[in-house]
């Protein structure tokens, strides 16, 4: 696993975006947590500031970062501040956590081409924040809808084409 990245994203609950990001190519694990919080060792009854968001590690010889981003602007709302779906809160909001100054490079030109393409009403809000540490979730919300096929979600694909246009 020395070759394969890190990439730390929220977009609402955390559920749908693993239940998404698993089968994508390149994706080699998933997993749910909480992130850019106050306190220590969140739980999903004290978390508070922390996104509901997911790690994903993937092989970048098979998937890109960008391609990351271009895949979570698609299957997300980016335009609602603190909402996905029935769900409200700073816990679901849009945010990137980048590690490094390539990846936030990379993520505010996601942003540019996202805005740009016009598919969105609205302009993305989505929030670029330092890396911060990330606490793995409860076991119970890890896979959530492969244990509950009919578990609440409000992530699904709302565009199939690609924003990058290389």
């Amino acid at each position: 696993m020395s070759n394969y990245k890190k990439a730390y994203i929220a977009g609402g609950c955390f559920w749908g975006m693993e239940d998404l990001f698993r089968t994508r190519p390149g994706i080699v694990d998933t997993e749910v947590g909480y992130q850019g919080g106050e306190n220590e060792n969140p739980t999903y009854r004290n978390h508070p500031g922390h996104a509901e968001g997911i790690e994903l590690t993937y092989d970048p010889k098979v998937t890109s970062f960008k391609e990351i981003l271009d895949y979570f602007f698609r299957m997300h709302n980016p335009t609602t501040v603190d909402q996905q779906g029935n769900d409200r809160g700073s816990s679901y909001r849009s945010a990137i956590f980048y590690q490094n100054e390539k990846e936030k490079a990379e993520a505010e030109e996601m942003i540019a081409l996202v805005n740009e393409s016009g598919k969105w009403p609205d302009k993305v809000v989505t929030t670029l924040e330092p890396f911060a540490p990330f606490w793995v979730a409860e076991d119970y919300h890890q896979d959530y809808l492969v244990k509950n096929p009919n578990g609440y979600t409000c992530h699904f694909l709302r565009f199939e084409d690609s924003f990058i246009k290389e």
